[in-house]
């Protein structure tokens, strides 16, 4: 990253949620409300302590418990309050919540392959990532708008609603999503202020690459 603090613009670091038991298990979890398994909390603290060194000026959150206890980590150290937003949650995914990547396959196996060649698919009969990115991509802006000239935002949300949103914040054609790759968990993407809008500075930093395991994949 180049510049100073003083003249880089603002950044907003979007950060995924640590393990959870489903993420284990392949088991799409969208909406439903999982937590952090002992090691999702570790991999959090260990984040945490990496993103405090940026010197966020505000936290905000999904109100899901995985990215709920994420957040809490980063702020322990940095001693900022913690905004929750219902609009950061992860898509809601009707029937296929709870199933098995497996078994979504097996059950939704048409669907799924539309979804993964790019077309606007409910699937399970839930949000579409566009509706997704509707809800979570202003709620981010929001909180933009509310930062010091050069200052730094921190969101905690989930896989795929975080790709959502770099893809709409980034002005990408939703068709186009699905380059930016999956994160891993409790690894964040940052994007940066420029002259022509917002650019991505990094994706699916923290860690030596790890699988991406959740709903994005």
């Amino acid at each position: 990253m180049n510049g100073t603090k003083a003249d880089r613009g603002r950044r907003v670091v979007l950060w995924r949620h640590g393990q959870t038991a489903w993420n284990l298990e392949r088991r799409f979890q969208g909406s439903t409300d999982i937590e952090l398994t002992d090691t999702g909390v570790g991999q959090a603290r260990r984040a945490a302590r990496l993103l405090a060194a940026l010197e966020p000026d505000a936290i905000i959150a999904s109100d899901l418990r995985r990215a709920a206890a994420t957040a809490n980590e980063l702020a322990a150290l940095t001693r900022l309050d913690v905004t929750h937003d219902a609009a950061l949650r992860e898509t809601y995914a009707g029937a296929w919540q709870g199933l098995t990547h497996d078994e979504i396959l097996a059950q939704y196996g048409e669907q799924y392959t539309a979804w993964k060649r790019g077309e606007p698919v409910r699937r399970g009969g839930g949000e579409l990532e566009t509706e997704v990115a509707d809800r979570a991509a202003p709620v981010v802006l929001n909180h933009v708008d509310k930062l010091p000239a050069n200052g730094t935002l921190v969101v905690v949300s989930h896989g795929g609603t975080i790709r959502t949103t770099i893809g709409r914040l980034l002005g990408l054609d939703a068709h186009h999503w699905e380059s930016l790759g999956g994160l891993s968990n409790c690894c964040w993407s940052v994007l940066g202020e420029g002259a022509r809008g917002w650019r991505l500075l990094e994706h699916n930093a923290g860690t030596l690459p790890q699988p991406v395991l959740g709903d994005d994949d």
